[in-house]
């Protein structure tokens, strides 16, 4: 503790901005806007060089781990996670008040567990998703009921669970049989009013995508759908392990030309701005356990286009026609949709995204912490 300031310590693998996901973007939003109030700690790789403690924007990194691949063959390491899940260990020589541990990959939570049991302290933890039996079937095959239980067990270790949407809350009750008096829902938020400052780029496109460039992200959909659509121009902005295959199959369709690939891009004020100099916003992925790009692209003042799956949360995001639509996952269908959209006037994206501001989503923290 500093003065009066309560040590907050915010465990996760991967943090942004070194790496720029949904995930890791949400907890350094948290820790950015709770920085005034409370002494802000991320435990997670080391994913810089010098020194194993570095300060960012008033919060302090501490890398109890070294850096390791968080994909191989474009599946989540199991290794990276094992070895992250000991590093939790080190948390036994810090002193802090409240800690909150993210769900993924698992393992940290039973290191942390125990050291929370030894020094008197409530566990919180943060779960963007509930992969299931079924989805790790598909990806694991027979392998997949290990990777199941491990996620069940792991999910009656906190004292308390903060879910980013109303579905995993479901999916956690349902599929990980927890208690629901264990969740509180608690979204994903944005800053509205720096985003509306933000001025569009003079790059410009008719659709963007913006993200990890995964295998379940269905980029390669995307690009198939662009096929049909002759007059116009996608950008997709980040990188990933699909990345090759994905330009591959550009060149094979001869799109290179109305296909840009802008690859990771460090200032995420950057990515914004292409949000606002493109048309429509597209998330094709079939797993989101939210899906923060939505809200962004709205505030942007445009439109998104999602995918109805059932592991999609993001669709639940969607109020169809108002502020984008849901389509099925096939190039047809996107590309038809992307074209209504396109041609649809009138959008009224801006006036759904208030309550997912961070002014009022930090109140829902400092509450939760709080108790």
């Amino acid at each position: 503790m500093i003065g009066n300031m309560k040590k907050l310590a915010l465990v996760y693998d991967a943090v942004y901005p070194f790496i720029k996901g949904g995930g890791e973007k949400r907890f350094y939003d948290i820790g950015l806007k709770l920085s005034k109030e409370y002494d802000v700690n991320f435990y997670c790789m080391k994913l810089w060089d010098g020194e194993n403690i570095k300060k960012i924007g008033g919060m302090t990194y501490h890398g109890i781990s070294k850096e390791i691949p968080l994909y191989d063959n474009n599946k989540r390491t199991i290794m990276q996670a094992i070895k992250f899940g000991f590093s939790g260990f080190k948390l036994i020589k810090e002193d802090f008040d409240i800690i909150d541990c993210c769900g993924f990959p698992y393992f940290s939570l039973f290191s942390v567990k125990l050291v929370c049991i030894i020094k008197g302290k409530k566990l919180y933890s943060t779960w963007h998703e509930v992969w299931g039996k079924d989805y790790w079937k598909e990806y694991l095959g027979w392998k997949g009921i290990f990777g199941y239980w491990i996620e069940k067990l792991s999910s009656k270790l906190p004292d308390k669970i903060i879910a980013v949407s109303d579905e995993t809350k479901s999916k956690l009750i349902k599929q990980l049989k927890v208690n629901e008096d264990k969740i509180v829902v608690i979204p994903n938020g944005v800053d509205v009013k720096r985003i509306v400052k933000i001025k569009q780029s003079k790059d410009k496109s008719d659709v963007i995508y913006a993200g990890r460039l995964l295998s379940h992200k269905n980029i390669d959909v995307l690009i198939k759908a662009m096929k049909s659509l002759k007059e116009h121009k996608l950008m997709i902005v980040g990188d990933g392990p699909e990345m090759n295959n994905l330009k591959e199959l550009t060149k094979q369709l001869n799109l290179e030309k109305r296909v840009i690939f802008k690859g990771f891009v460090k200032d995420h004020n950057e990515v914004l701005s292409l949000m606002k100099s493109s048309k429509v916003f597209v998330i094709p992925s079939s797993r989101e356990g939210f899906g923060i790009t939505v809200i962004e692209a709205n505030v942007c003042g445009i439109p998104v286009i999602t995918i109805n799956h059932v592991n999609n949360a993001s669709k639940c995001l969607i109020l169809k026609g108002k502020n984008g639509f849901i389509c099925e996952l096939d190039e047809k269908s996107l590309a038809e949709t992307i074209r209504r959209s396109l041609e649809k006037k009138n959008w009224s994206c801006k006036r759904y995204v208030d309550k997912y501001d961070w002014e009022n989503i930090i109140k829902m923290f400092e509450g939760v912490y709080r108790e």
